[in-house]
């Protein structure tokens, strides 16, 4: 089966950018230390696949379960690692939002109008 370079071609875009404008890295040592965190245990987990049998699709791709690396410790470290960025960026929106309300006397009754994240949604 092949897989699109196009992800990574994304994702390599996307830290390009941000390295180029200068915000790539949070001025926060917290956050930092969280994304340092995810990107490891992103790589650790990767790196505990056999040689090939690593599949961008939710299907079994080598031989059986693996149970070494971060797999010793956590079924999804993959996942795990993305949900601590999620949370990381969580975190950002509600200080950004108190922030700006402080900041900005119309910004509440803009709140009030639309949705935070996703359009219709939240």
């Amino acid at each position: 089966m092949m897989t699109s370079p196009l992800p990574l071609l994304v994702v390599i875009a996307a830290i390009a950018t941000l390295g180029a404008t200068g915000n790539l890295f949070s001025a926060s040592p917290l956050v930092i230390a969280a994304q340092v965190l995810a990107v490891a245990l992103s790589g650790w987990a990767r790196r505990s696949f056999q040689k090939g049998t690593f599949r961008v699709a939710a299907a079994p791709g080598g031989s059986g379960i693996i149970r070494r690396g971060p797999y010793r410790f956590i079924r999804h470290p993959m996942y795990a690692a993305v949900l601590l960025l999620t949370g990381v960026v969580i975190a950002r929106v509600v200080v950004e939002e108190r922030v700006l309300v402080a900041q900005l006397p119309e910004y509440r009754d803009y709140a009030r109008s639309t949705k935070a994240l996703v359009p219709y949604i939240a």
